[in-house]
């Protein structure tokens, strides 16, 4: 038996003590010590479970401590301190042959697909297929369990960056100050760029200031196409990532970029809404690179480590809000205001 935070309506948790599935001989029992609250969990939290499933357990920004290893088990011990990520591929794929794991076809996600309990527990199973086929590192020495739970959402971000080819004197439009947007400021700004991010949020942009861009809008009170034209001299941005969930961003992303610039969607639209509208001559006529950015090649968690792991101060400028197991309506509910940027909970 392990407690858990179980999904069982629409944004309420209730505190169970719920039966472990038995030990497999190639897996891992581990002690959650942290999770981070993400933006899957929030949409999962706000729709309730999914039809024909119960005892939701979410949870995927991982960081803890195995405490006992199968049979079968000789990569691990007691002890190891590890981080996690969701994704689970197959390996068999045209996608996973090639190398492009995060584009697997037959994909599943720890504590986001619901047959796969995640890490809102005191404790839980990974399996030999996690092991093989997942994403899970150790945490570097010295790195603190709640900053190692960055390493997820962090591994998008710099893999999205990475696809970009964010370098020293590139201007970056950043449209989304959440917690993702200041991460994308984050790592721009690591990478040598000049940062302008766009946020109709009061609160969101009074924290983003402690992230450093160069420029600060709100789209609610001015036009942000043409302010990102005034500071760019009229030439527009090098690049522009639609670091949110609304599609008159990416609209308005295509018109704010400079010609032969890039323009990264990077923040998923809603399902029942996914279309967006692009100007197709800008595109064609100006060269215009418009990609997805979605997940992460596993190698990219491993790097997203070692970044908060060289930069503590960092990591405690994102995590605003912490909270223990048992109060995980209230992580829930300050993660979903929009009054926080990084929310995690403790589960120890």
């Amino acid at each position: 038996m392990t407690k858990a935070a179980v999904l069982t309506g629409v944004k309420k948790y209730e505190i169970r003590d719920v039966d472990l599935p038995p030990l497999p001989d190639d897996g891992l029992l581990l002690d959650v010590i942290a999770c981070g609250v993400c933006g899957s969990d929030l949409r999962r939290w706000r729709e309730g479970p999914p039809e024909g499933f119960e005892n939701i357990i979410s949870g995927h920004e991982v960081a803890a401590v195995v405490a006992a290893v199968g049979k079968d088990v000789t990569d691990y011990k007691v002890g190891d301190r590890l981080a996690l990520a969701p994704d689970v591929h197959c390996g068999k794929c045209y996608f996973c042959q090639h190398g492009q794991y995060n584009l697997c076809d037959n994909l599943k996600l720890v504590g986001i697909s619901p047959d796969i309990p995640g890490g809102f527990a005191e404790q839980m199973i990974l399996t030999g297929d996690v092991l093989r086929n997942g994403i899970v590192h150790r945490i570097p020495e010295g790195m603190s369990d709640l900053h190692a739970t960055l390493s997820e959402p962090a591994s998008s971000v710099l893999a999205s960056h990475q696809k970009a080819g964010t370098t020293l004197g590139n201007t970056v439009v950043v449209l989304g100050g959440g917690p993702i947007g200041c991460l994308h400021i984050a790592v721009a700004k690591e990478r040598g760029a000049k940062v302008i991010l766009s946020e109709p949020t009061e609160v969101r942009r009074k924290m983003a200031v402690n992230f450093n861009p160069e420029a600060i809008i709100d789209p609610s009170a001015e036009d942000v196409v043409k302010r990102v034209k005034e500071l760019t001299n009229g030439l527009g941005a090098d690049i522009v990532i639609c670091a949110n969930p609304v599609a008159v961003t990416q609209t308005q992303a295509v018109e704010m970029v400079r010609k032969g610039g890039r323009v990264v969607l990077f923040g998923g639209l809603p399902k029942a809404n996914p279309m967006t509208s692009l100007d197709g001559n800008k595109i064609h006529y100006g060269e215009i690179n418009v990609v997805g950015a979605f997940s992460y090649h596993p190698t990219v968690h491993a790097q997203a480590l070692q970044f908060f792991a060289d930069r503590p101060e960092l990591a405690e400028k994102l995590i605003s809000h912490i909270y223990s197991l048992d109060q995980v309506n209230d992580a829930f509910s300050i993660a979903g205001s929009g009054d926080a940027l990084k929310v995690v909970v403790l589960n120890r």
